[in-house]
């Protein structure tokens, strides 16, 4: 390794300077989100269910991270324009929307509502709209999450 050197000269940002003049590296970046105690967070899911805060729900389930409520939607396939409209009354900056075992995506005229407000729409498969939405809550995003139970075998 090379010998420690004294610098001279200011020392840059993130790093420290001992009495010889020998510089150090310091952290100053944390690589691991807090786990957010108070707020909504998906636990499990699976077949049929998806699990908030360890309480299994077998239907479709609106989420935030402040709140969680029952969805009246049977599957993708029926979702209408007041289900958009329910979506952007909630007022996230993003929704992901979980299409079940498979990624669908809606008709534009259906998520028109969430446009018009400036509300950011990414469908996904429900497995990965659960685990996106846990780390967008961490960071403190508004984010909401409609969740559709994946079909059971």
């Amino acid at each position: 390794m090379y010998p420690k050197t004294p610098h001279t000269g200011p020392v840059p940002r993130g790093r420290k300077q001992d009495a010889s003049g020998a510089q150090e590296a310091s952290v100053r970046l944390k690589l691991h989100a807090d786990t957010p105690t108070a707020l909504n967070a998906v636990t499990a899911y699976g077949p049929g269910f998806i699990e908030i805060n360890k309480v299994r729900h077998d239907s479709a389930v609106l989420l935030t991270p402040e709140r969680v409520e029952a969805w009246a939607v049977e599957s993708f396939e029926a979702l209408g324009e007041a289900d958009f409209e329910r979506l952007r009354d909630l007022n996230a900056e993003v929704v992901l929307l979980g299409t079940g075992s498979r990624q669908h995506f809606p008709h534009p005229r259906l998520s028109r509502s969430l446009a018009d407000a400036r509300i950011g729409l990414e469908a996904m498969n429900t497995a990965a709209a659960c685990r996106t939405y846990n780390i967008l809550m961490a960071e403190g995003r508004k984010v909401a999450a409609a969740l559709i139970p994946e079909s059971q075998p």
